[in-house]
């Protein structure tokens, strides 16, 4: 983490790459599991605390609450799905199919995650005057 207000932007999204990045090792593992019996799906909670944190700084500009958050608070966390019925005799709950399906949304996602970052830098350059 950068610890200047110029990098303020870059560090959210950074923590969102981050969430993003767990995220994509979760579904990757669920896919390679969709075979085991009794393995029970896994995914990442991120967005939430990202966003509660985000909205629980300082009030004002979107720019001061992005200055004043506490992105310590924000730690993605790793659970496993097991409310959810198992439609297999095996008690695997892992569809493989909607797996690859939130496996593309979480690698669009982080594209723009990282496309926003490359842009926070681009900004920053330009206004450099490199």
């Amino acid at each position: 983490m950068i610890n200047t207000s110029n990098f303020d932007y870059i560090n959210v999204l950074d923590k969102a790459a981050d969430g993003a990045w767990l995220r994509n090792e979760a579904i990757s593992n669920n896919i390679a599991n969709a075979t085991t019996p009794n393995y029970k799906r896994q995914d990442v909670a991120f967005e939430e605390a990202l966003r509660s944190s985000i909205l629980g700084a300082t009030e004002g500009s979107l720019d001061k609450k992005i200055h004043n958050v506490d992105l310590s608070t924000v730690r993605p966390t790793v659970f496993t799905d097991v409310g959810e019925v198992s439609y297999r005799l095996d008690g695997n709950n892992v569809d493989p199919e909607t797996e690859n399906i939130y496996l593309a949304k979480n690698q669009l996602y982080y594209q723009g995650v990282m496309s926003s970052i490359n842009h926070e830098f681009e900004t920053m350059k330009t206004a450099m005057g490199k």
